[in-house]
């Protein structure tokens, strides 16, 4: 059976959680606009009255307050801690970044994301317990080359850094040929984890099932082995 996606890895994504986005710079609202425009809810922090005061005149997030981050008690009160995921925004001050994210995780929060404007700030900022660090305008250029590279993608998932996730366009020279005859796993080393159509997709197809230009397909495995996969 079809199962019924506006955007297969969206919906794989799409939990009841909550987030508090702590800096509201260019990346911080951008997070924050995106996390909303998704359906979750998200509270913004900064410690500039003056930047809350504007992302709530642009409606860029529902509720933001101003609060100082390295300060624990201030983050207590605002209930920080009580959100599933808290994306630490800061990465132009490294001192308030770290504070910041040693806080908040020694205040029992169970995800910490971090930005980071380098290696030995990343590296720092594993020290003190962020689970996930983000390098912006590295994954930025990424991105940006997957694009160039390969259009027909559609979404990405990274696992880790050698293997993704991908919702891609059922290319040309797959046009009109089943997954048996295919070989996705030994001529490309992927596997299929579903076909889609019309927004609608079929988890684990079954080898006869037959592919069509204009069709998608989510497959997973190695960064390499999907740039091998023709446009």
């Amino acid at each position: 059976m079809y199962q019924k996606s506006v955007k297969f890895l969206s919906n794989l994504r799409r939990e009841n959680r909550q987030f508090a986005v702590i800096g509201l710079g260019r990346f911080g609202r951008a997070v924050c606009q995106t996390l909303c425009k998704m359906g979750y809810d998200v509270l913004g922090t900064d410690r500039d009255e003056k930047i809350v005061s504007q992302v709530l005149a642009e409606k860029i997030v529902v509720n933001a307050i101003q609060l100082d981050s390295t300060e624990l008690t201030a983050l207590k009160e605002a209930g920080i801690f009580e959100f599933d995921t808290v994306i630490v925004a800061i990465g132009n001050f490294i001192q308030e970044s770290i504070i910041t994210t040693l806080n908040v995780k020694e205040g029992g929060v169970n995800y910490v994301v971090a930005k980071a404007s380098s290696e030995i700030h990343g590296k720092l900022l594993k020290r003190v317990g962020a689970d996930r660090v983000v390098f912006p305008e590295y994954d930025a250029g990424c991105d940006l080359a997957y694009s160039l590279t390969k259009p027909a993608i559609l979404e990405r998932f990274d696992l880790d850094p050698e293997h993704s996730i991908v919702e891609v366009f059922v290319p040309q020279e797959f046009d009109g040929k089943t997954l048996a005859e295919l070989q996705l796993r030994n001529r490309y080393g992927l596997n299929l984890l579903a076909v889609g159509k019309d927004e609608k997709f079929k988890i684990n197809p079954a080898p006869h099932e037959r592919l069509y230009k204009g069709m998608m397909m989510v497959v997973i495995g190695c960064n390499k082995d999907i740039q091998k996969l023709p446009i």
